[in-house]
């Protein structure tokens, strides 16, 4: 079919359009503008945010966090130094407050409220609107039905209809000879709380998140910590974190219990209970026993304190060889299997020659025993008297004299002098002490101690996201279990007979609006006058 002489091309160049006379709308800044609020604010946009946020952090879950884990963050730089500088350019170890991550995060925010706040405004309007006027054609709706009776009077019928209504919790209106009522108006506001609790946890979570510290420490058997910034082995804090957001109080470890499993042998050994008896000490206060498991923390003074692992400490003393002490204190061993194996470095950087600083880096076997090659193996995790620590030797600079903070459980030999490698260690039972080759002193093993380690973690906002977070699963199964439902009751005389019609109409997916009419049929015919409850004969 040929297209008519006068057909204009709308998509045709603007040009041509001026030419012949149509002109297409132009957008003005102001326009443009408003056009992005409404894209931003559509609930389109805030599903496809959240979806985005919820992509956005799953970075977060697969590469160590600097908030949560430094020294997960430090192994995978020396693990991956190419693919880390990668990482780091795009704030990989610190996704949650990346820029890209906050860009979302605050869209999302800005879409949520975009969208809640016009909502809230229409629903009060609509909460305080009366019911809608009353459809002409009954037979147009989704469910309806009509009755002819007699006996009654169109405005008994409609006053019953009305009672009937409002004792099944509608708000109803009259409209001439017709009844029109709505319910329902629960699911919206069901609706517009789960939306709200959502900007809640949104706000919480931003806010909160700026007074959340994270801490670590370890913590030898008869050790205290002290609740104060320097005490901590590391300190995440949050943005507005300040010397006053720590609260005094002591924790000090009084023993760890550890059970093993004896029984099966075929988990024996394994750890089946971590038990930390710790005694707690507030400002003004008398000292307080408490017990910290594995997932028990401990509540105190506003933080919540997690034993997150534990291992073994050696007790070491290194003398130097004109009999002064140059060390002596508890070392931490890392545990490296399952039977606590553990390894640990001791520093000695204050012996009397300067010159030759002692590194020493050390095995512990909690249940030492030998095998055929003539090294060590540890059969059971305990410690006992079948214990053992051999010790690499090691002199020259052990590296803390540079002033820059170093690993303790890392010992750098790259410049330094073996003088007791793996073919002749120095072994030591617990109260054994060894003579150090090359004139370096004694080295002791007083005695081997358990330590636990400790996450001390303070988020004020927990309590506030919780009751949002049930604010907004109490909203979601409000705005899915009750219906929206609009019903009418139609009364008109025909002769000496009364047609009553009923209709309803369902915001929404509803597959009980049909028995919902039949119920309000029968249950408006049974508040009528006895002798109008028969139908008509027809």
């Amino acid at each position: 079919m040929s297209r008519p002489s006068d057909a204009q091309n709308s998509f045709s160049d603007d040009k041509a359009s001026e030419e012949a006379g149509v002109v297409n709308p132009r957008l003005g800044p102001l326009e443009w503008v408003r056009w992005g609020w409404r894209t931003l604010t559509s609930m389109r946009t805030a599903l496809l945010l959240l979806l985005a946020l919820a992509v956005a952090a799953v970075p977060g879950s697969l590469i160590p966090q600097n908030s949560s884990d430094p020294n997960g963050v430090i192994q995978y730089q020396q693990a991956n130094p190419g693919l880390s500088k990668v990482v780091d350019a795009l704030q990989g170890f610190d996704v949650y407050t990346s820029l890209w991550f906050s860009a979302i995060y605050l869209l999302l925010f800005i879409s949520l409220i975009g969208c809640v706040v016009p909502r809230l405004r229409h629903h009060w309007k609509a909460m305080r609107k009366a019911p809608p006027r009353t459809p002409s054609r009954f037979t147009q709706l989704p469910s309806s039905s009509s009755v002819r009776l007699r006996g009654v009077a169109v405005e008994e019928a409609l006053a019953a209809g009305e009672r009937v209504l409002k004792s099944a919790r509608y708000r109803t209106a009259r409209y001439g000879t017709s009844v029109s009522a709505e319910r329902g108006y629960l699911r919206e506001t069901g609706n517009l709380l789960f939306h709200s609790a959502l900007v809640g946890v949104l706000v919480t979570v931003f806010v909160g998140g700026g007074f959340t510290y994270t801490g670590q420490r370890v913590l030898v058997t008869g050790d205290t910590f002290v609740n104060a910034q320097t005490s901590y082995d590391s300190l995440t804090p949050g943005r507005f974190f300040n010397d006053g957001s720590l609260q005094g109080y002591s924790l000090k470890l009084d023993r760890l219990d550890v059970a093993y499993e004896q029984q099966n042998l075929a988990a024996f050994g394994e750890a089946i209970d971590y038990t930390a008896h710790v005694t707690t000490r507030l400002p003004g206060q008398q000292p307080k026993s408490a017990v910290i498991k594995v997932n028990s923390p401990l509540e105190i003074a506003g933080t919540s304190v997690y034993l997150l692992g534990n291992g073994y400490a050696a007790h070491v003393t290194v003398t130097n060889p004109d009999g002064s002490v140059a060390f002596s204190q508890s070392v931490p061993f890392r545990p490296q299997n399952t039977q606590m194996t553990s390894l640990g470095v001791v520093k000695v950087p204050d012996t009397t020659n300067q010159k030759k600083q002692i590194g020493l880096v050390g095995f512990l076997y909690p249940t030492a025993a030998e095998q055929t090659d003539g090294s060590f193996t540890s059969i059971f995790p305990a410690a006992g008297k079948q214990s053992l620590v051999s010790f690499l030797v090691y002199e020259g600079n052990v590296g803390l004299d540079a002033g820059t903070p170093r690993n303790v459980y890392e010992l750098d030999t790259s410049h330094m002098k073996e003088v007791a490698g793996t073919k002749d260690p120095v072994q030591l039972k617990i109260g054994q002490a060894r003579t150090l080759p090359d004139g370096l002193g004694t080295v002791k093993l007083d005695g081997i101690t358990r330590y636990a380690a400790f996450d001390i973690h303070h988020d004020p906002s927990q309590q506030w996201v919780a009751l949002f977070v049930a604010l907004a699963v109490l909203g979601l199964i409000t705005s899915l279990l009750v219906p929206r439902r609009r019903m009418w009751i139609k009364v008109r005389e025909e002769g000496d007979e009364v047609l009553v019609e009923y209709a309803g109409l369902a915001r929404g997916d509803d597959p009980n609006l049909a028995r919902a009419v039949a119920d309000l049929e029968k249950r408006h015919r049974a508040a009528l006058p006895e002798a109008a409850r028969e139908k008509a004969s027809v």
